[in-house]
């Protein structure tokens, strides 16, 4: 089955709709008991949850480049970026606890409101063409990356990411 735009920008609304509703209903407490399978709280995992689409913004010019670019040079970047794994993943992991007491429960929602924003604004200016693009990724920095994605993937990449994260949480599920 084909991703269309459509479905990429219907499932960010949900996601939006889900973080609001988990930061409305979530006390103190809840945010501060630790997530199942993390090491994180629900606040910090929440974040790293809004982090995705941060990163993905981060990576649409990236795509943009490296796609144009002789594919041995992406598939070089890409296995540089596999090779610093370790590394990686500790940033992630303190970059999340970190961030997490800037964009607090307050400030996190504004930011994926924000940042999801102007992804949308840009999926929307995206070609069947452009959408085609792809480049290669470093497919050990996440399950939801692969050694090739295209840039449709890419747009539908930190959803995947929010709801795997998602049933981590020790919250209840937002009401559909």
């Amino acid at each position: 089955m084909t991703t269309t735009k459509a479905d990429i920008l219907a499932e960010y609304g949900r996601v939006r709709s889900d973080l609001e509703a988990w930061l409305n209903r979530a006390t103190a407490e809840d945010l501060r008991r630790r997530s199942n399978g993390t090491k994180w709280t629900n606040e910090e995992l929440l974040f790293h949850m809004v982090f995705g689409y941060m990163v993905v913004r981060a990576l649409l010019p990236l795509v943009h480049i490296i796609s144009r670019l002789p594919k041995p040079v992406g598939k070089a970047f890409a296995a540089f970026l596999n090779a610093g794994t370790r590394p990686f993943d500790v940033v992630n992991y303190w970059g999340s606890r970190s961030a997490a007491l800037v964009y607090s429960r307050r400030r996190m929602a504004r930011k994926l409101d924000k940042t999801i924003t102007a992804i949308a604004r840009r999926l929307e200016r995206e070609s069947v063409t452009s959408l085609s693009r792809s480049m290669p990724f470093p497919d050990q920095w996440d399950p939801f990356f692969t050694p090739l994605m295209t840039l449709t993937e890419v747009y539908a990449y930190p959803t995947k990411h929010f709801d795997f994260h998602a049933r981590q949480l020790s919250l209840s599920r937002p009401p559909r």
